[in-house]
């Protein structure tokens, strides 16, 4: 078989729809499966895919597994040479899936590859990104990014990246990653230490030690409506979650300083989540900065 299509969906039944339809209505010329682990979703998402996709493998959780431990779990039962973790708000409008999977047969060296994501107006998402280091990231909790933009930010957030040239990134979102079945393994799949968020920059950074290529390629595009699922966590919740992450990847992959400095100042972003709550201040994503 020559792909494997892994999607981890909870509560965005209609677009898990929609998802699921343009698979199917767009993807020619290659022997693939679709794998839905459901993330024991309360919209009748799983019954949707039953009733309407029966050449899904559906996967139904009892409980809220995350990311990427669910992930996993798709990744165990997949047969593709190739492979790919797409998110439920994502819709094809071209044959994507055998553009990349021409990428990697033609380059050993990738490890993970990337496309260009477009919001449904068609309009350009940035999902590029360079390391996270210190500074950048102690301006993100405490919510500054949102008032000033200084070098290290801009560096972290890949202001300059030019989005018509394919070439090698050091990060990329976790919306939407093709890798080959066999490389995905030798790396050990998703670290499960991450229940959301930064799994992805984990995952990059990994490949990176390896001495594996990232790459980004403009030749296919995705309608990606993104953060659909998230959007529905409580604002202090998903705070929690990001700054436990982000922690996490501190501690694996910084100095020890670098860990201590970030678990400091992760109480005073949930104080500042929760303000930003109580006055009804909606933040943006790091895409649209």
């Amino acid at each position: 078989m020559d792909l494997s299509i892994i999607i981890v969906s909870w509560n965005v039944k209609d677009l898990l729809k929609k998802c699921l339809q343009s698979i199917y209505d767009q993807t020619i010329g290659l022997d693939f499966e679709v794998i839905v682990i459901d993330n024991a979703s309360t919209d009748g998402s799983a019954q949707m895919v039953l009733d309407n996709f029966p050449r899904v493998d559906l996967i139904a959780s009892n409980e809220n597994l995350g990311f990427a431990k669910a992930n996993n779990l798709g990744l165990e039962q997949a047969r593709g040479n190739f492979i790919c973790f797409m998110n439920p708000d994502m819709e094809l409008i071209e044959n994507s899936f055998k553009s990349m999977r021409d990428l990697l047969v033609n380059n050993k060296k990738i490890g993970l590859a990337t496309c260009q994501l477009v919001y449904p107006d068609l309009e350009r998402q940035n999902n590029i990104k360079n390391n996270p280091g210190l500074c950048d990231q102690i301006l993100i909790l405490l919510k500054l990014h949102h008032l000033s933009q200084p070098a290290c930010l801009k560096k972290y957030l890949a202001k300059d990246f030019d989005y018509f040239k394919q070439q090698k990134v050091q990060q990329i979102m976790g919306a939407f990653v093709f890798s080959d079945d066999d490389f995905f393994h030798q790396i050990g799949g998703w670290d499960t230490d991450y229940w959301l968020w930064w799994e992805d920059l984990d995952l990059c950074k990994r490949v990176q030690k390896a001495g594996y290529d990232i790459i980004y390629t403009p030749k296919t595009k995705i309608i990606h409506h993104e953060g659909k699922s998230f959007e529905q966590n409580p604002s202090l919740l998903k705070q929690k979650r990001f700054n436990r992450g982000m922690r996490i990847y501190f501690k694996k992959h910084h100095n020890l300083l670098s860990y201590l400095i970030i678990s400091l100042l992760s109480p005073i972003s949930l104080l500042l989540a929760w303000l930003s709550k109580t006055f009804k201040i909606k933040p943006q994503t790091q895409s649209k900065l």
